[in-house]
């Protein structure tokens, strides 16, 4: 899978985008197909992003998914429809198998990016595992979770930056981070809209800075993110779960075109 969206590059950063969570078949596919046109005419790489359930919710009233049986389902189906690769979450290591028979990259959360049996069970899957950067750890510090993957005989990793706790309600990036995690070996991805978010508000509802994100995904493009994450809806005034920090997607297309001219000038 990695050599596929790197090959496929042609000197591009490759782009995971989608819904935060799969809030059903008709929204997936409108997102599907819109950021499948974008990114074939701008020779993007690119992988569908929803996760089938949101585990990690602040309050209990907040929507977790619609299923996950219902939700891996139309993730194959954006698969089968459109030819692009999967990405979805798993939370705990009995559902790596299960996920792993809908999705072509499984997904280890930021906070829990050290539970050893989720990463081995992610492992023995034979899917590529994309790891998210702990709000807690050091860029170095992912080394670690990086080397049970490739431990466990799976050299398919990625790594994925989103940002480092900052007092109670924010996120920095350090963009030394990126070239750190690189320096292992593995693919890096900057995870844009993540970084941008504002947890534990006293509302139960994490907040966001959208307004940063064409700014953030800038920067990263600019010191050399392989890859780029962005959680992007229809309407994120609307979304189900991360509406705070979500792209509208008819601002995607612009965005794109600014960063491949990023890439172009870095190339050159």
């Amino acid at each position: 899978m990695i050599d596929q969206l790197k090959n496929n590059a042609a000197d591009n950063f490759f782009l995971l985008a989608g819904p935060c969570v799969i809030e059903g078949e008709e929204m997936a596919l409108r997102i599907a197909e819109r950021i499948t046109a974008i990114t074939e005419r701008l020779q993007i790489p690119y992988v569908f992003k929803g996760s089938y359930r949101k585990a990690n919710r602040s309050r209990l009233d907040s929507f977790m998914g619609i299923g996950d049986e219902k939700a891996l389902q139309i993730l194959k189906k954006v698969h089968d429809t459109f030819g692009i690769p999967t990405v979805t979450d798993i939370h705990a290591a009995d559902e790596a198998a299960m996920a792993a028979e809908y999705v072509d990259i499984l997904q280890i959360p930021a906070f829990l990016c050290r539970q050893t049996d989720l990463l081995v069970a992610a492992a023995r899957t034979g899917k590529c595992v994309n790891i998210k950067k702990g709000q807690f750890l050091s860029p170095l510090a992912m080394r670690f979770a990086a080397e049970k993957v490739a431990e466990a005989g799976n050299k398919e990793v990625m790594l994925t930056e989103r940002g480092t706790t900052f007092g109670y309600q924010d996120l920095v990036i350090d963009y030394r981070g990126i070239p750190e995690m690189k320096s292992f070996g593995y693919p890096v991805i900057l995870d844009v809209t993540h970084s941008l978010q504002q947890p534990n508000q006293t509302s139960g509802v994490t907040g966001g800075m959208p307004q940063l994100i064409e700014t953030v995904a800038k920067a990263g493009v600019a010191v050399g993110a392989d890859g780029l994450f962005i959680e992007t809806h229809e309407n994120p005034a609307v979304a189900k779960s991360d509406g705070a920090n979500m792209l509208r997607l008819d601002l995607l297309e612009e965005l794109l075109e600014k960063l491949v001219r990023i890439r172009q000038a870095i190339k050159e």
